[in-house]
C-alpha cells in the first residue's frame, strides 16, 4: 500500500524535530568538507610523486675545476698548538738612559716610530753639562798656566837661580794639567760636546721606538736606572708560548713550527723553536718556549696574541687527506667521496688528528679513494638541497 503523500526528509521521524533550513546547511557542508578531503588526498599523491628527484650530477664547467684529492698511507704527524705572544728581540734592542740629570724636553718621537742612528730623540737641560763645559775651560787655563810655569823655571835653571827639581816639578804639574784638560775634553765630547747646558739624547741604532718611558718637562736621574727610550729594528721577532707540563716531552728545540695570529688568520709564520727555558714559572706553573721568526715586512708586531703548531711525528701510518675536504657537521666528520661526475657520496669519517694541513683518518676511507679537497663544505649543502 502506497503512502498517502510523497515520502519528506522533514517527516522522518529522525528530523521532524530540525528546521529544514538546518538540514540542507550542514549537508552542503558535509559534501564541502569530502570534496576538499578528496582534493588534499590527491594533491599529496601529486606531490610525492613529484618529490622523486634525479641523483646529484655535477655540471661539466665544475667538475673540470673541481680539486679532487687521491687518500694515501702516510706518518701520522700531530700538531701540538699553544698560546703566546709576539715581542722584540732583546737581543737586538738599544736601551737608551739617562747619562745626566735634569729636565728632559722637546721630545720628538713617540712609540712606533722609526729612527735613524744619531736622531735626536729629546734634550736634556741639565746643569751638569754646564759643569762639564766649566771644568773644560778650567782645565784649558790650568795648562795655560802650567805651560808659563814650567818655560819660567828653566829660565831660572839657566841663570842658577832655580834647581832641576823645581825644573821637573814644573813639568808634573804641566803633564797633569794636559790630562785634565784631555779628560774634561772627553767628557764633554760623551755629553754630546754642547756648551750650552743641553744634552741631546740620540739614537745609537737603526729601528723602532718600542718603548717610550718620558714626557716633556720630566725630571731625569742619571742613577735612578730606568731606560727612556727602547729601540728595536724589528727584523726578527720572538714568539714565546706558554707550554704546559703535559705537553712538555713532546717540544723539543729545533722542532718546526707553524705561527698565526688573529691579525693574518690566512697566514703561517713557518720557524722553528730555538730555546727551551726548562723552568716552569711558580705562579702558572708552565714552560716558557721561545720561536725566533724573520720579519721582513714589518708585519708582526710586538704584543700580537699567537697560536704556535708544533709538528711531531710518530710512527703509527693512518690515511691521509687534506685537512680541506673536512666537513663538520652535527658533531661528525664527512668527506665527499668522487666515483663519477653523476656518482658522488657523502661519507662519515672518524678523525685521529688534524694538524692543519693534512687530516689522518682511523676509519671510512681506504687508501685510493678520491675525495673533494677544497670548497668541500659547499657542494655538500648543495648536495644536501638537491637529494
Amino acid at each position: 500500500m502506497l503512502p498517502e503523500r510523497p515520502f519528506l526528509i522533514n517527516n522522518h521521524p529522525i528530523f521532524k524535530d530540525i528546521p529544514m533550513n538546518k538540514i540542507i546547511k550542514n549537508s552542503l557542508s558535509t559534501l564541502t568538507a569530502s570534496f576538499m578531503l578528496f582534493n588534499l588526498f590527491s594533491c599529496k599523491s601529486n606531490e610525492q610523486d613529484s618529490d622523486v628527484r634525479a641523483p646529484y650530477v655535477i655540471p661539466d664547467s665544475s667538475f673540470q675545476k673541481l680539486a679532487v684529492d687521491t687518500v694515501k698511507t702516510s706518518n701520522i704527524s700531530y700538531a701540538i698548538k699553544f698560546n703566546g705572544i709576539v715581542d722584540y728581540n732583546t737581543d737586538k734592542v738599544a736601551n737608551i738612559f739617562p747619562l745626566v740629570s735634569g729636565n728632559i724636553q722637546d721630545i720628538r718621537v713617540m712609540p712606533g716610530d722609526y729612527v735613524h742612528a744619531g736622531q735626536v730623540l729629546g734634550i736634556i737641560k741639565s746643569p751638569e753639562i754646564a759643569n762639564y763645559n766649566a771644568a773644560l775651560i778650567s782645565a784649558e787655563t790650568n795648562v795655560r798656566l802650567s805651560a808659563k810655569l814650567l818655560e819660567q823655571q828653566k829660565q831660572l835653571f839657566k841663570s842658577g837661580l832655580a834647581s832641576q827639581i823645581d825644573i821637573t816639578t814644573a813639568e808634573v804639574s804641566y803633564e797633569q794639567a794636559v790630562a785634565a784638560k784631555v779628560a774634561a775634553q772627553k767628557i764633554l765630547a760623551i755629553n754630546g760636546n754642547n756648551k750650552n747646558g743641553e744634552f741631546e739624547v740620540k739614537s745609537p741604532v737603526d729601528g723602532f721606538i718600542v718603548q717610550k718611558n718620558v714626557t716633556n718637562d720630566m725630571t731625569v736621574r742619571a742613577d735612578n736606572g730606568g731606560n727612556m727610550f727602547t729601540i728595536s729594528d724589528l727584523k726578527d721577532v720572538w714568539v714565546q708560548a706558554n707550554v704546559y707540563e703535559g705537553d712538555i716531552n713532546s717540544v723539543h728545540e729545533g722542532d718546526p713550527v707553524a705561527v698565526t695570529t688573529i691579525t693574518y688568520p690566512g697566514k703561517v709564520f713557518k720557524g722553528k723553536i730555538g730555546k727551551l727555558m726548562n723552568v716552569l714559572d711558580p705562579t702558572t706553573k708552565v714552560m716558557k718556549v721561545r720561536v725566533v721568526l724573520d720579519n721582513p715586512g714589518y708585519e708582526l708586531k710586538p704584543q700580537m696574541f699567537a697560536t704556535i703548531a708544533v709538528s711531531n711525528n710518530v710512527s703509527q701510518q693512518a690515511a691521509a687527506i687534506c685537512s680541506g675536504a673536512l666537513i663538520f657537521d652535527n658533531s661528525q666528520y664527512y668527506v665527499i667521496v668522487i666515483k663519477g661526475k653523476n656518482n658522488i657520496e657523502i661519507r662519515p669519517v672518524e678523525v685521529i688528528t688534524n694538524n692543519g694541513k693534512t687530516a689522518f683518518i682511523k676509519s671510512g676511507l681506504q687508501p685510493g679513494d678520491r675525495v673533494v679537497g677544497a670548497d668541500a663544505l659547499l657542494m655538500y649543502y648543495y648536495h644536501s638541497l638537491n637529494s
